[in-house]
């Protein structure tokens, strides 16, 4: 199994980061403007994630743990025969945030196609996160 794992510092603090993490269906809004297009919330656990390169995944809603500041969650369908993945937020003093992001998936041979939709991701998330602090 591959396992992919992406770290970003964020200038914002940790409890905006996390806000915008725990909206999950406001993922083009709020987190990853511009790398994902659209997020629509079906039911209490599942939402619909459309990226800028017109990929559209199903994602389960597996854990969003306030406390730890983390949330898990997993996606079917297409080419992946088994995908799930972990946000974690971790505060580095009062106005710097860690990220962590931890994919695991199945077949090993779509790993450069994820890990490479990953870096998009997080230089979205980057930029989305600290424009929203700055104009707070």
């Amino acid at each position: 199994m591959a396992s992919i794992r992406r770290e970003l510092v964020v200038e914002a603090p940790a409890d905006e980061v996390w806000e915008a993490f725990r909206d999950v269906g406001a993922v083009h809004t709020r987190l990853a403007e511009g790398f994902v297009t659209d997020t629509r919330l079906e039911g209490r656990d599942e939402r619909v994630v459309t990226f800028v390169n017109d990929v559209v995944a199903r994602e389960k809603i597996v854990d969003l743990d306030d406390e730890a500041r983390r949330l898990a969650y997993s996606a079917g369908g297409g080419r992946l025969a088994h995908h799930n993945a972990s946000f974690q937020v971790f505060a580095e003093g009062a106005d710097r945030t860690r990220i962590v992001w931890i994919a695991d998936l199945l077949p090993n041979e779509l790993a450069p196609t994820i890990a490479g939709m990953m870096e998009q991701g997080s230089s979205a998330m980057k930029r989305t996160l600290e424009r929203a602090h700055t104009r707070a």
